[in-house]
């Protein structure tokens, strides 16, 4: 349920493009440093996203540095790290394990419970740094839990619990920010559910396993339906946005927040024209793909 607020690549300058990269490196060395190699596999473009606009925000100073990495092994990478990257990949780990659990819990699925016990001890560790957001999100993802099993509850109360995660995790400091933080991290998780499911739909349909869209799927205006959604749900992300003083990292934020977004919906969309699925031929409002 991660990877979806997206850099839209051919939109940036070159120079813009590293300086993002060099965030995304820094969380995956931040990862690997103080959890071990395996947790580098819980990196994600979203916790990216919120170390550039928390490091812009409260303005921490930041380490840049050159490295070779398993990944990157012939070339350095720049990578730049802070206070707030350390802090995003400790909620990667938090937010990976109760993933892992869930789907364990739901589905019984291997890899799932193969990470679960191998992330154990790693949430644990940041569990005992931030016990109340840990509290929270456990709380919530089995909150997530019971609303689908109930499936027949309205999409956006269902899309709201994974949201108030988000908003917990976007809220760094107890300040004059947490509001809008708060705001910002509630919708654009509330996007990230609802991208989720429509991506899921026609595999959820054929296992039967819960989808908020299963009774709108057969509409005509499906996808318009959907769209508009989406729409609604990055307006009040931007709004929130556009009230916090970002300065040298803004450019790059609202590449992601304005453009970049859409670029999963974009390939769905696409993946699910070639495979016959009707959409409104009018409708170009997403962001160009990759």
């Amino acid at each position: 349920m991660f990877g979806y607020v997206l850099v839209n690549k051919p939109e940036l300058k070159i120079k813009e493009f590293e300086k993002y990269r060099s965030y995304y490196c820094g969380l995956c060395h931040a990862l690997g440093d103080g959890y071990g190699q395996l947790a580098r596999l819980t990196l994600n473009y979203d916790m990216t996203f919120l170390i550039m606009l928390l490091a812009d925000l409260y303005d921490e100073k930041e380490t840049v540095s050159e490295s070779r990495c398993i990944v990157h092994p012939v070339n350095k990478h720049t990578s730049r790290r802070s206070a707030v990257t350390d802090y995003c990949a400790d909620m990667c780990v938090l937010l990976a394990y109760y993933k892992c659990v869930d789907d364990w819990n739901d589905e019984k699925k291997f890899k799932a419970g193969i990470s679960k016990g191998a992330l154990k001890r790693k949430a644990q560790k940041v569990a005992q740094k931030y016990p109340e957001k840990a509290d929270l999100i456990e709380k919530k993802m089995n909150m997530l839990t019971i609303v689908e099993s109930a499936k027949n509850l309205p999409m956006d109360k269902v899309a709201k619990v994974f949201g108030e995660i988000m908003a917990e995790v976007f809220v760094y400091k107890d300040d004059v920010w947490k509001e809008d933080l708060y705001r910002l991290g509630f919708f654009l998780g509330k996007y990230i559910y609802l991208l989720d499911a429509y991506e899921d739909i026609e595999l959820d349909i054929k296992t039967g396993d819960y989808n908020p869209f299963k009774e709108i799927y057969k509409n005509e205006n499906f996808e318009e339906q959907v769209l508009n959604m989406l729409l609604l749900m990055i307006g009040e992300c931007t709004d929130a946005f556009e009230r916090l003083p970002l300065v040298e990292n803004v450019e790059i934020l609202r590449n992601i927040l304005y453009s970049g977004v859409w670029v999963r919906f974009g390939k769905s969309k696409a993946d699910k024209l070639g495979k016959g699925k009707k959409t409104p031929a009018a409708d170009n409002k997403e962001g160009k793909d990759n």
